[in-house]
């Protein structure tokens, strides 16, 4: 055979593949159908259950039984996908309808999952089974083959309520995802009748049925006025808020109770939560806090939070909306699949999406039920006809050589090779004429019908069959019909399984906190050489100067509403709120700054560290490794992000030495290889802090600068014996070099920018 090569551009193929990848997810997998308010496994799962027999009135079957049914005949996409969609179908907190009745361990509220699938059970839900999968025997829906067509499933099931927005739906697709709020049954229900009533009303008139979404976990809806728009558009916002009360605790303590929560915090979120209030205490954002506990069981949400006796209830409850998820925002994207492609949807869209639909499966149900009546009619009059000449079929019966025979007779009248006992009887079977269908009912009859009691109830049969077909040839003629039988069913269902509205809707102001001023005092900072930071109170950190001066690398003194700064090698400051520390003892070890901070401790190394009240009077040094010096004037670092640049460094330089000037005249740099330069401070010219600055110490190639050395001014000797001024006297500076002591203050003045001397003491 030759071969045929199509050239394609790779660009086409790819696009078209990931067109029809992208498609293939946002329809067969991630969105669910208006019309049924389900996603594919979801829908899969519950028609697999119905096949298997699992009913609401019969045992529970294993999940695992389920899942690997569903798997093997429609869903071929991984056991995991199709459990966790069982597990969400059977869990109250997240459906206001839970279509499954679960048995066994299906997680809980606070995160904890569900069990393997080969420990629970489960089977279907009574309204899934009477409302959902009912009329599947009917014709009502189209059936389509399965992945491997071995099978055939429904392309939809015949939902008899709006489950699109009673249940909700969330889902994340290609390019598009779904999150729709779950609904009140009953306002849903009335308003789709109320639609069905009159198709022309509006989103605003529809609202005075759906006050807004119902979330299984309560709470508070608190931007009423937004949700018009947001079924106008089906698109926006929802502001939900926790419920929270108060009880009398010990000690004449408050006990803030929270007993419903925002939808949003459903699983991880109370944990998250419960952390998030934690860290309101221990960074001193609010001091009220005594102890939180979470009290949450079967019966429902209770997380209790004890507070001080003075605090304020509003205030601190106020606290809770602005920094935690007691308050927390669903986003609504009401997408669905209508007619095959993915359609973001209003409030009277969907209504008309889901009318037209049920509908469309009344009409095909009626339609199906009305062709079995008029059936069974043909045959109850053929078996009437029959019992009034029962002599002459009688006598086809016994002259007829084989079955095909005698139903020729039946249908045809042809009495070829059949004996009667008379000419008359042969006229009157030619005569007779029944159809197919009721010849067949004739030849199965058996003899009991033919009691007079029986006779009369086949004719009463006959009359209902009658009365029947009068009334499914009304509703599929008049509109007004079908629309009150299906008004009638939406009533009924509503009377079985509706419930009280559990989310409050309302319009309410912002919360708004108000923070209590921090008193104003002093206290001290310690940080060690690993960076653990924590502050002190003022007489602990002077009744033990001398050890802390040992012990940790930075201290001072500061007040508690001040800011630390802390200058990096490469050039950056991070400042960090004094408030954020804790507040303890000498012997508690702190916290790392890098958990209040942007700093690095991996990449990165502390310079120097002051509070900010501290530059703000001062001047301060900088010096690189390569030896580039400038000073900047402090009021620069008074600002208000968490981390800017200090410096401005050449590429491969970074920060050697910072320091505040304070009674400093010279400075004594030391380079790696041993060179020691003394200038004075005066060389050394102020420049803004995005400058480089100037070269301090002329460095060998490989040479690099070590530390820095600030001496003090010289300050007089004590007075003579005149009373006239001794001469001024430089304070000592030694340090170590070589193994031996190096007098800094012996050093001759030199120049900038020069060498400096090779000290080889």
């Amino acid at each position: 055979m030759e071969e045929k090569l199509i050239r394609s551009e790779y660009s086409e193929i790819m696009q078209k593949s990931y067109i029809d990848y992208a498609m293939s997810v946002i329809v067969a997998r991630a969105l669910p159908d208006i019309r049924d308010g389900l996603k594919p496994v979801q829908r899969r799962t519950l028609y697999d259950m119905y096949e298997l027999g699992i009913r609401y009135d019969r045992p529970y079957r294993k999940s695992a039984r389920i899942v690997g049914d569903t798997m093997g005949k429609y869903h071929p996409h991984g056991d995991s996908s199709i459990y966790d969609s069982l597990v969400v179908m059977t869990q109250d907190f997240k459906k206001a309808l839970p279509l499954v009745d679960g048995h066994g361990n299906f997680g809980n509220i606070e995160g904890d999952g569900a069990a393997a699938m080969r420990y629970t059970e489960a089977r279907l839900a009574r309204i899934t089974q009477e409302n959902f999968l009912a009329d599947l025997d009917k014709d009502v829906v189209d059936f389509i083959p399965n992945f491997d067509e071995t099978e055939r499933e429904p392309s939809v099931l015949p939902v008899k309520i709006p489950n699109f927005l009673i249940n909700g739906s969330e889902g994340i697709a290609v390019g598009m995802a779904t999150s729709t709020p779950p609904h009140n049954l009953g306002e849903v229900i009335d308003a789709e009748i109320a639609y069905m009533q009159n198709p022309e009303l509006t989103t605003k008139q529809l609202m005075k049925y759906i006050k807004g979404p119902d979330f299984p976990t309560g709470g508070i809806v608190v931007n009423k006025d937004d949700l018009r728009s947001i079924y106008e558009t089906g698109q926006g916002k929802i502001k939900i808020r926790g419920t929270v009360t108060t009880e009398k605790g010990k000690a004449g303590h408050i006990n803030l109770v929270i007993t419903e929560i925002p939808y949003t915090m459903i699983g991880a979120g109370i944990g998250k939560f419960l952390q998030d209030v934690a860290d309101l205490a221990e960074k001193k954002i609010t001091n009220d806090i005594i102890d939180i506990s979470n009290q949450s069981s079967k019966e429902g949400i209770r997380i209790v939070i004890e507070l001080k006796k003075d605090t304020d209830v509003e205030n601190f409850t106020n606290l809770l909306y602005k920094k935690t998820k007691l308050e927390d925002t669903f986003g609504v994207n009401m997408l669905a699949i209508s007619e095959g492609r993915p359609e973001t949807m209003s409030l009277p869209a969907i209504m008309k999406a889901v009318v037209d639909f049920q509908f469309e499966t009344a009409r095909r149900k009626y339609t199906t039920l009305l062709r079995k009546e008029q059936e069974k009619k043909e045959i109850q009059e053929g078996l009437i006809k029959a019992c009034n000449v029962i002599d002459i079929v009688i006598e086809i019966l016994r002259g007829s050589k084989d079955r095909a025979q005698a139903k020729d007779c039946l249908i045809n009248g042809n009495t070829d090779g059949i004996r009667f006992k008379s000419e008359a009887s042969k006229a009157m079977a030619a005569q007779l004429l029944f159809t197919e269908r009721q010849a067949d009912a004739i030849l199965e009859m058996r003899l009991y019908k033919l009691i007079g009691l029986e006779l009369d109830a086949l004719v009463k049969e006959h009359e209902d069959t009658v009365a029947k077909i009068f009334r499914y040839e009304d509703i599929l003629e008049d509109h007004e019909s079908m629309s009150l039988v299906i008004q009638n069913e939406l009533t009924e269902i509503r009377k079985a399984y509706s419930h009280k509205r559990k989310t409050i809707i309302d319009n309410v102001e912002d919360a708004v906190y108000e923070e209590k001023p921090v008193e104003e005092i002093d206290v001290a900072l310690l940080m060690d050489r690993f960076g653990y930071a924590k502050t002190i109170d003022v007489t602990t950190y002077e009744k033990n100067y001398e050890t802390i001066k040992n012990d940790f690398k930075y201290s001072f003194i500061m007040k508690n509403t001040g800011k630390i700064c802390v200058f990096t090698s490469s050039g950056n400051l991070h400042t960090i709120k004094a408030m954020d520390l804790p507040q303890g003892r000498m012997r508690d070890k702190g916290i790392p700054i890098d958990n209040v901070s942007d700093f690095d401790t991996t990449k990165d190394t502390i310079v120097y560290v002051a509070s900010q009240s501290e530059l703000n009077l001062y001047r301060l040094m900088f010096v690189t490794k390569s030896a580039f010096m400038k000073v900047v004037d402090g009021g620069e670092f008074d600002v208000t992000r968490r981390t800017v640049a200090a410096t401005k460094l050449s590429e491969g330089d970074e920060l050697v030495s910072v320091q505040v000037l304070h009674d400093v005249s010279t400075v004594v740099l030391q380079s790696e290889g041993g060179f020691f330069l003394r200038i004075k401070l005066d060389e050394i010219p102020e420049k803004k802090k995005s400058a480089v600055g100037v070269r301090g110490m002329r460095l060998s190639a490989k040479d690099v600068l070590r530390d820095v050395y600030y001496l003090k001014e010289p300050v007089p000797v004590a007075e003579n014996a005149e009373g006239e001024a001794g001469q001024m006297s430089e304070p000592e500076m030694i340090i170590e070099h070589n193994g031996k002591e190096l007098h800094l203050e012996h050093l001759k003045i030199a120049g900038r920018d020069t060498k400096g001397t090779k000290v080889r003491v």
